[in-house]
């Protein structure tokens, strides 16, 4: 193989990886204005209707969006030694 094309394969490799981080990103923005419990349930019920085959990607970004906000509202209400309240 020349190594144009080994570079031109590398280019392309490149470009697609750009491109699905971009939709990736652009999916997870999406998702993260669903914040409510109503238009969550709503969501849920949509995703229901899909095999988790055809909803993994869209599942493990919900479920890492709310690991995090949970966190960060751990982070909120923690004080000095422990939790307050």
């Amino acid at each position: 193989m020349q190594l144009t094309t080994k570079l031109r394969d590398a280019r392309t490799t490149l470009a697609n990886r750009r491109t699905m981080r971009t939709a990736h990103r652009r999916l997870a923005d999406e998702l993260a204005s669903f914040r409510s419990t109503a238009e969550r349930a709503e969501l849920d019920h949509l995703l229901a209707r899909h095999s988790n085959e055809e909803t993994e990607v869209i599942r493990a970004i919900l479920y890492r969006q709310d690991v995090a906000r949970q966190q960060t509202s751990e982070r909120r209400t923690a004080g000095l030694g422990g939790y307050l309240g």
